[in-house]
């Protein structure tokens, strides 16, 4: 994967990211990259591209480095994160076959979509109460 593979657009809910190629269930689609800090660090930022890896650490994807952070939520995604435990790491894997000009999205959890996506509206097309 490289930067041309993908594209960041203006949608519905700010910004997303489409696809600029084909993906298979299961490839590896972006890594979710940032500065690891302490949860008792990521507690005290007032950003919403915080992705906690365990009781302890927290992936800081502010920078728009991070391609990931531009992926939007979505009741019926096509694409989840996964934990690489052995690496500590997070891994947005394809959950069924995307095509190039796709939206890349996923489906952030309940408590997210609680807190700073309910109140506002879900923009996704798909919302199912969760």
């Amino acid at each position: 994967m490289s930067k041309k593979d993908f594209k960041v657009f203006k949608s519905s809910a700010g910004f997303g990211l489409k696809t600029m190629r084909d993906w298979k269930k299961g490839d590896l689609v972006v890594e979710y990259t940032g500065k690891k800090i302490t949860n008792k660090a990521a507690d005290e930022k007032p950003n919403r591209y915080l992705f906690d890896l365990d009781e302890k650490w927290t992936i800081d994807g502010s920078p728009r480095s991070n391609l990931a952070r531009y992926i939007n939520h979505s009741c019926k995604p096509n694409c989840e994160p996964v934990h690489y435990t052995d690496t500590n790491e997070i891994g947005i894997e394809a959950i069924r076959t995307i095509k190039a000009g796709e939206e890349l999205t996923y489906d952030y959890g309940k408590d997210h979509f609680e807190e700073y996506i309910k109140p506002y509206g879900c923009k996704c097309g798909h919302h199912s109460e969760k």
